[in-house]
């Protein structure tokens, strides 16, 4: 039992930072696209091994930042420079994930044959444009409101609407 309630707070960490920190859901959404679009890259298991410790490296960076954060505000009510160091360090580890994560969708994804099919096949498929631009508007959504903000928008106009009929 004791097993499976350490899932249970796992899940429930993962979940307080991606409804808390937007650059969190930033990151989800990049990794989505890029998953999305690697099929027109035709990679190979090793390469998708490497996308997905990447990823891996990303998330794992914004879970322990946004610990740091979390334990840096409970300790110190104000302003402390060992406590900025503290949380510099943390950001600047995430930092460090995400630029070398470019460096491996450089190596990865550096086919321009591959961007020309890409090219073609929406093209030729003018709906995945409109797909892709209806994606995009929610993905931006769910950066910027986060699911407990989307949660809180649509209940609360739902609410509002009943509020009017009666």
């Amino acid at each position: 039992m004791r097993f499976l309630n350490s899932f249970r707070c796992a899940f429930r960490g993962i979940g307080y930072c991606i409804n808390h920190e937007r650059n969190m859901r930033i990151h989800i959404v990049v990794a989505l696209y890029v998953f999305a679009f690697s099929f027109f890259f035709h990679l190979n298991r090793t390469e998708y091994a490497v996308l997905f410790l990447t990823f891996a490296a990303v998330f794992m960076g914004e879970l322990l930042n946004t610990s740091a954060e979390t334990i840096c505000n409970r300790m110190a009510e104000h302003y402390d420079p060992g406590i900025r160091k503290i949380k510099d360090l943390a950001s600047g580890a995430v930092l460090m994930g995400a630029l070398f994560s470019l460096g491996v969708a450089v190596c990865l994804f550096w086919k321009p044959e591959s961007f020309q099919l890409m090219l073609t096949y929406f093209c030729e498929n003018p709906g995945m444009i409109v797909l892709v631009a209806a994606a995009t508007a929610i993905s931006l959504i769910f950066i910027e409101l986060g699911p407990l903000g989307v949660k809180d928008k649509l209940f609360r106009k739902k609410a509002e609407r009943g509020k009017h009929r009666g």
